[in-house]
């Protein structure tokens, strides 16, 4: 697997994203815009972003010091399993109650009521999977 979160690695989750109609389609349907980091936990910043307007990713690749509407993260280990396994809305929820996902920025409960917002993201984690 490759490095998660690299400027290489993001580009390649772009185009994943763009690709998936339960993601991208659906978050263009509700004009979703936002700006979301991804990273370790226990670091200070995100490694990588990604620029979303109107549903479609438009921009990635390392984290410069943008403003983040999102800042998501986990260990490696954590990542990796999700990638591999995808996650459900009761994984999620596990993930988020134990720690193991934290929103450095963004509100989780506001995401989850909101189905809308909710089954995109869970399709960003099988998304992600994807990303060579």
């Amino acid at each position: 697997m490759a490095e998660l979160f690299t400027e290489q690695w993001m580009k390649s989750f772009m185009e994943e994203w763009n690709n998936e109609p339960e993601l991208s389609d659906a978050l263009a349907a509700i004009d979703f815009n936002s700006v979301i980091g991804y990273g370790f936990s226990g670091e200070d910043a995100p490694r990588g972003v990604l620029t979303i307007k109107g549903g479609k990713a438009t921009e990635a690749g390392a984290y410069s010091g943008q403003e983040m509407n999102w800042d998501l993260r986990a260990t490696d280990d954590n990542w990796k399993k999700w990638l591999q396994k995808g996650i459900g809305m009761t994984g999620l929820g596990m993930a988020y109650t134990t720690g193991k996902l934290k929103f450095a920025t963004g509100d989780y409960m506001a995401m989850v009521k909101d189905p809308r917002m909710a089954t995109p993201f869970i399709k960003s984690f099988t998304v992600m999977g994807k990303v060579q």
